[in-house]
């Protein structure tokens, strides 16, 4: 019997990408009678909350929910203690699914063992600029020898793209850290190894990344990576992820340079 799945999309001024997000979702060859699709909307102010209202007219297990905050770690726990699944499965509206995502995401949870699976970071670009800023999303001079962007690497990691996570992780050591703007994945999975679990990333796990179309957009992206570091309490390093605080023009990891 297939597992119930909730999937968490995080999401504000999406209106050019959702609608495709979203379709390839629908595409899926997961039973979507087993899914529901939680986006969690920082108060949009273009068109995405009307796109959204419109495919659940239409599919009603397709929901909007409001995040008044505007900042995704909030969205992320919000969406999670509306979920009814036995699987969370995290996703950006940024981002187009391979068909058989989720069915791959529930087959590595199960075969591995691991609490927390997921596949290397990939893009596809529309403009010449979406495409120049992509090539350097994935050059070796930015991301290192980073295990994250070898699309042929199957094995353990410190932390995945998005993430398929088992539900009692959550009830286990908690939500997402929502000082954080940024960066709230890897803390949360710095505390899920932490606390002893295993993240696992997969090549059969497939996702395309959009990345931001201008230089203005990509700046604004990665100045918020400063705008909140990790919480004090945080180790100095822990399985190669270090406290930005501590080292604050970034690290290397097996995800590569990171400006943090």
């Amino acid at each position: 019997m297939s597992k119930f799945i909730s999937v968490i999309i995080p999401c504000r001024n999406e209106e050019k990408f959702i609608a495709s997000c979203l379709d390839s979702i629908l595409a899926q060859n997961y039973p979507l009678d087993k899914v529901e699709v939680l986006v969690v909307d920082g108060m949009s102010n273009d068109g995405t909350r009307a796109i959204i209202q419109k495919y659940h007219q239409q599919y009603e297990f397709i929901r909007l929910v409001d995040n008044p905050e505007q900042i995704t770690p909030k969205a992320l726990n919000i969406g999670i203690k509306n979920s009814r699944g036995e699987i969370i499965v995290i996703m950006g509206a940024h981002t187009e699914y391979s068909n058989d995502y989720l069915t791959q995401c529930v087959r590595v949870l199960e075969v591995t063992g691991a609490d927390n699976v997921g596949g290397p970071a990939r893009t596809k670009a529309q403009s010449y600029m979406q495409k120049a800023i992509a090539i350097g999303f994935e050059a070796p001079f930015a991301v290192g020898n980073s295990k994250s962007h070898d699309r042929e690497y199957e094995g353990e990691i410190d932390t995945v793209t998005y993430g398929c996570y088992r539900r009692e992780v959550f009830t286990k050591i908690g939500y997402f850290d929502e000082e954080l703007i940024r960066n709230q994945d890897d803390e949360f999975n710095f505390r899920l190894r932490k606390a002893g679990g295993r993240i696992w990333q997969s090549p059969t796990i497939k996702s395309w990344y959009y990345p931001r179309d201008t230089l203005k957009g990509l700046f604004n992206q990665y100045t918020q990576y400063k705008k909140k570091g990790y919480p004090e309490t945080q180790d100095a390093c822990f399985n190669s992820t270090c406290n930005p605080r501590l080292f604050p023009n970034g690290v290397i990891n097996d995800r590569g340079i990171r400006n943090i």
